[in-house]
């Protein structure tokens, strides 16, 4: 017998965020992070973004921890794990071109890390700047400030800059 009522359609992801409405979001690992992290939640939003019609679900967590459980729910998944600092201007130069044909396929897509982090936050504002929707950093930066009640750090600062760089060097042919 199917599920019926609000608990068939899951549970929204904590942090969840739209980037762009109805086609780019952003949230924290479905089930939580770290000590917090629950099996029946995590189940119960995959459920959810199923529902959603996301797909792929692109997990910039490390390792493939619980990635399975995408599969055992018909959701389509890519992992993207984050890399060290230093590997930035390749990893994005891969990254955001794949977003963008992804969007451009009329794909819903939702990206998450361990956390709503200032790098998840980052490469956000950082392909806004990218594909020049928004191509001042510092209009970027508050925008996805606004958009998650987040201030950003450091971190991800620098992956917006790094972004900025991307965009100015393909436009010079550099």
């Amino acid at each position: 017998m199917a599920a019926k009522g609000k608990w068939a359609q899951g549970i929204k992801p904590r942090h969840f965020s739209w980037v762009m409405q109805d086609k780019l979001a952003i949230c924290e690992r479905p089930g939580g992070y770290g000590a917090n992290h629950r099996k029946v939640r995590r189940q119960e939003e995959i459920i959810w973004i199923r529902e959603q019609g996301f797909a792929p679900v692109i997990s910039l967590i490390p390792g493939t921890n619980n990635l399975h459980n995408y599969d055992e729910l018909a959701v389509t998944w890519r992992h993207r794990p984050l890399p060290a600092t230093e590997d930035y201007p390749r990893y994005l130069g891969e990254l955001y071109p794949e977003l963008q044909s992804l969007l451009e396929s009329g794909a819903k897509v939702l990206y998450h890390h361990e956390e709503l982090s200032d790098r998840l936050i980052g490469i956000m504002a950082g392909y806004l700047v990218w594909t020049g929707i928004v191509p001042e950093q510092p209009r970027a930066i508050f925008l996805l400030e606004h958009i998650t009640s987040r201030q950003l750090g450091p971190a991800g600062r620098d992956i917006v800059a790094t972004a900025a760089k991307l965009r100015a060097n393909a436009s010079t042919g550099d």
